[in-house]
């Protein structure tokens, strides 16, 4: 009965370890897919998803900066995506 129970434990503990190997995995690649899109690309995505944007020439960079920093924390963008983002607009 003891054996089982320790084979039981084993096999629950490598099934968990596997599953979270997989996720890991996988936001990896999710992370990889996000780092190559351009700023014209997470604009479109995560900008005109909830509202209508402006014109990239309606502010001025550092007004550019001001909303990009309010925007990622609405949207969820990293560093990267902001600054790629700001980057798109101030070309």
């Amino acid at each position: 009965m003891k054996m089982y129970k320790i084979k039981k434990n084993t096999l629950v503990m490598v099934a968990g370890l596997s599953i979270l190997l997989v996720v890991l995995i996988n936001s990896c690649v999710e992370s990889r897919k996000v780092a190559e899109k351009t700023g014209a690309q997470l604009w479109a995505e995560n900008c005109q998803r909830c509202h209508n944007t402006p014109f990239a020439n309606s502010f001025s960079h550092e007004q550019w900066i001001t909303i990009g920093m309010h925007m990622q924390t609405r949207a969820q963008l990293t560093d990267k995506e902001r600054d790629k983002i700001i980057s798109f607009l101030n070309q």
